[in-house]
């Protein structure tokens, strides 16, 4: 609780409900975003299509269909997982700096948890923000694949919502990172060089993992991304289980879990004060 500057008495505020706290900073994104939202048009709509054109038209017409791909043509291969990647690439994106922002330079989390919303409100809402950020996305990604013929079948639309569960999954410990970060330094630089850039690559995305050493699989593995990729590929292509697909699924809640709770201490943390 916070106290006044000038007895040390507790300062009482208007309790609100989570949701609703959770909502009104989502609020507040809306409205910066209906006004520049052609800013970042580029990374939230253009990019993902460029490399599905570069990777499942260009590329992917010198890649013949065979065991790898499933028989299937590469095109309809690559698209689900790279509307996975996208999300998790574009998660990490606005989990970091601009979470680090809002505790260091433009202190906007201070103004914020100095209303009645709550650091864990705060956190929620900015997780929101993301989710729904991926919707959209995933959504334009979606249409633009299918002009391009890249889905089978309707599954593509379990596949936006497999982008959107893995994209938070990857922005929730990224956010508890940039929550403990006081001098960012080269963490951030180091976690896209380290961690995004090799979980893009190896991951499942562009091939199957079991084309990389048997003794770097297990590292795929660990990843959110690998298990996005297979319940995407698992929606709109066939061949997963569901016994796998709950696997998958449970370990992409575990990871989603894990990195809200941390957040939320150092939210709690950094900010009450």
């Amino acid at each position: 609780m916070r106290e006044a500057a000038s007895g040390g008495m507790p300062i009482s505020r208007p309790v609100i409900g989570f949701w609703r706290g959770a909502w009104l900073r989502v609020e507040g994104h809306w409205t910066w975003y209906r006004r520049y939202w052609t800013s970042n048009i580029y990374s939230s709509g253009l990019q993902p299509v460029l490399f599905l054109a570069a990777m499942g038209l260009g590329f992917g017409s010198q890649v013949e269909p065979g065991a790898a791909t499933g028989g299937l043509s590469y095109l309809h291969y690559v698209a689900p997982a790279m509307l996975v990647a996208g999300a998790m690439q574009y998660a990490v994106g606005e989990s970091s700096y601009p979470v680090l922002s809002g505790f260091k330079w433009q202190k906007d989390y201070i103004a914020v948890t100095a209303t009645p919303i709550t650091p864990g409100q705060l956190l929620g809402g900015q997780l929101l923000w993301v989710a729904l950020r991926l919707l959209l996305t995933g959504m334009v990604y979606a249409l633009v694949a299918l002009a391009f013929g890249a889905w089978l079948n309707a599954g593509a639309v379990l596949v936006v919502l497999v982008g959107v569960l893995t994209g938070v999954a990857c922005a929730a410990p990224v956010m508890a990172m940039a929550a403990s970060t006081f001098d960012e330094g080269q963490r951030f630089a180091s976690l896209f060089r380290f961690v995004v850039m090799p979980m893009t690559l190896f991951a499942g995305t562009f091939f199957p993992v079991e084309q990389i050493p048997v003794a770097l699989r297990p590292l795929a593995w660990i990843s959110p991304l690998w298990h996005g990729n297979e319940l995407a590929r698992g929606a709109t292509l066939g061949g997963l289980d569901p016994l796998p697909a709950l696997g998958h699924l449970a370990y992409l809640a575990a990871v989603f879990l894990a990195g809200t709770l941390v957040a939320r201490h150092w939210f709690y943390k950094r900010l009450m004060v």
